[in-house]
């Protein structure tokens, strides 16, 4: 409801009260404070119609029954309100188009008797008060019809509204038209899921219909979901409904450019998404080590206290190539500078093992200083007090020991609590 009086513009600013208020009432000649009171839309005046003051008097009334969740009062009101919307006069028509669809559609929303044919009625109406309001209306309209399972509706919903014209077309709305072509393609990837389920539950003849069914069905998506990536943003759901649906079809080469695209496009907003897509398509097809590193790097520098990270750390161990114990160890501790993985084993484990490699090099202690330089400040505190030793002990001794171990390694020039308390329970 308040977002709603935003956009009617029913708030007013505040007088600024900056100061002691008793002096300032002396010196502002007996000026008033004025409270935030919500004022209505338009004040009567002498020009006023009969009209004009029964809208008004009507849109207060559907404005108070919704405030106090009055909602069959409401709808009431409402059956009669849109009559405004045939008031010749612009400052009406064109100001209250988006208001009756907005309250209209609230209204629906919490009304228990409300029905989808209620809602049908209203999102065709309001389609067709006016042409700027035509292609917002129909992406909601399909937006109902797919929470209530209808997709075959939605979508012939989308492709009447991909397909309408008016006039010169501006830039707004051919953005709007290509939002509505991609999601007019997710529901033919939605529908070719269906089909795709059904598919194993047909006899032979059967199966074969159906598959033609469900490959003119990956056709149609893949024409507008193929051309998403020429529009930089986040299509996440997009790319995986593509990326499945040629899978599927054993389409690899394609299905690789497109995630590679999405990935690594400069044209693109940084998306960390887009590179655990690639990694997990990559890594479910044994693809190269060498690759699935070059993906993790990148997305370690945008999510450094990712989950994958510990994979990250545990192929870079693999690898034989010279210094990736000292990135792994890098990557491990940036991950322990988060404090949602304080009390993760297995990032302490997985920082030992490296430990324990790095030992066996020469000047293995150096490395490790110059890693914890910039954190002996702040890292005791964040992991090696005495409070973090009791609650390691009563929750996971084993993460305890662990720790311990680790603590003398990691700040050896420091008296730690921690292992204070490590010896004091004899453990």
């Amino acid at each position: 409801m308040d977002d709603l009086e935003e956009d009617l513009g029913l708030h007013k600013h505040l007088v600024d009260d900056d100061g002691d208020s008793s002096d300032n009432n002396s010196t502002r000649a007996g000026k008033k404070l004025r409270l935030p009171l919500v004022q209505p839309m338009f004040l009567e005046t002498k020009k006023e119609t009969g009209f004009n003051q029964s809208s008004r008097m009507c849109l207060e009334r559907i404005r108070e029954a919704m405030l106090h969740h009055r909602w069959q009062e409401a709808s009431e009101y409402m059956a009669c309100y849109p009559q405004i919307l045939e008031e010749k006069a612009c400052y009406t028509t064109k100001q209250y188009k988006e208001l009756v669809w907005r309250a209209s559609t609230e209204i629906l929303h919490h009304h228990p008797k409300s029905t989808m044919e209620d809602y049908n009625i209203m999102y065709e109406r309001m389609k067709h008060s006016g042409f700027k309001l035509y292609l917002k209306v129909s992406l909601e309209h399909s937006f109902h019809l797919m929470l209530q399972g209808k997709f075959e509706d939605a979508k012939q919903n989308l492709s009447a509204a991909e397909s309408w014209r008016y006039g010169k077309e501006l830039s707004a709305q051919i953005q709007r038209t290509k939002l509505i072509q991609a999601y007019r393609s997710l529901l033919d990837y939605i529908i070719w899921s269906e089909k795709k389920l059904a598919l194993s539950n047909n006899n032979a003849f059967d199966a074969f219909s159906a598959n033609q069914g469900m490959h003119n069905y990956f056709r149609q998506a893949s024409v507008n979901l193929k051309e998403i990536l020429s529009n930089p943003g986040i299509w996440d759901p997009f790319i995986l409904s593509y990326v499945e649906m040629l899978e599927f079809y054993e389409d690899h080469e394609e299905a690789l450019r497109v995630l590679n695209d999405y990935a690594f496009d400069n044209s693109f907003p940084p998306n960390p998404n887009a590179q655990i897509y690639l990694y997990k398509y990559l890594k479910r097809h044994d693809a190269p080590q060498k690759k699935l590193i070059h993906v993790l790097k990148n997305l370690q520098l945008l999510v450094p206290s990712h989950e994958l990270m510990l994979e990250y750390s545990s192929l870079l161990l693999q690898s034989e190539k010279p210094r990736t114990t000292q990135k792994a160890l890098s990557i491990v501790l940036e991950l322990l500078d988060y404090a949602c993985w304080r009390s993760n084993l297995g990032v302490w484990m997985c920082l030992k093992t490296i430990i324990h490699k790095l030992q066996t090099e020469d000047k293995w202690e150096s490395i490790i200083n110059e890693q914890m330089t910039s954190r002996k400040e702040w890292w005791p505190a964040l992991h090696f007090t005495r409070f973090h030793a009791r609650k390691d002990l009563e929750e996971n001794p084993e993460l305890l020991k662990v720790k311990a171990l680790l603590a003398n390694i990691l700040c050896p020039d420091r008296t730690l609590k921690y292992t204070a308390e490590l010896v004091t329970t004899g453990k």
